[in-house]
């Protein structure tokens, strides 16, 4: 059976991500919660939560001692399928721009930035659910859907090439990446039900 490591690092997304998680998996794979450094450089699969700020997320990535080097042991040289989740997609960038400049992981080049908004009518954060279309179609996001996003900040990938699906709230962003083995979804699966709990099983069985 194959282990997914739910990289734990505080994140107030984590056990709704793990319960969404093992729903998809249905059996199939372990969902392992952890910051073990050990577990994660040996596990199949990786995926990264995160809610709040970039640069409290990063912080507190950094701050688990051997995660980051665990994540870039499993996905960047032994090639492990990795999934980031809201703030876990943005900071695969190379930096964020929210109070300030913050280095992010620097996977997928790109910066975060806040999401402009010109209609009066339309809030930040952008909040609720909203289609999501496929720049092509991939094995995560085959086809249109509809997912429930909550952010106020986007992730403008450096190369179009990067960009696997679109969002508009105002202007059209980045609703997920992918380059290779990694991929990330700015919307949130464990709160996008059906639709949700299909992409995650899709990434369980996904052979980038």
């Amino acid at each position: 059976m194959q282990s997914i490591a739910l990289i734990d690092y505080g994140s107030g997304n984590l056990r709704s991500a793990e319960k969404a998680l093992i729903r998809a998996a249905d059996g199939r794979a372990e969902i392992v919660v952890t910051d073990s450094p050990e577990v994660i450089a040996a596990a199949d699969r990786v995926v990264l939560p995160g809610v709040g700020a970039f640069a409290a997320c990063m912080a507190a990535l950094q701050a688990r001692a051997g995660v980051v080097e665990a994540m870039t042991e499993a996905v960047q040289v032994r090639g492990a399928p990795f999934l980031g989740i809201c703030v876990g997609m943005q900071l695969l960038a190379t930096r964020g721009l929210e109070f300030g400049e913050t280095r992010g992981l620097g996977w997928i080049p790109g910066d975060v930035k806040r999401l402009e908004v010109d209609d009066p009518h339309l809030k930040v954060p952008h909040m609720g659910w909203n289609e999501v279309t496929p720049a092509a179609a991939g094995a995560l996001i085959p086809a249109p859907d509809v997912m429930y996003f909550t952010h106020s900040f986007a992730f403008h990938p450096t190369e179009a090439g990067d960009i696997a699906a679109t969002a508009a709230h105002g202007q059209r962003f980045a609703a997920a990446v992918q380059r290779g083995n990694m991929a990330g979804v700015q919307f949130h699966p464990e709160k996008s039900q059906g639709s949700g709990l299909a992409l995650l099983a899709r990434f369980l069985e996904w052979r980038p």
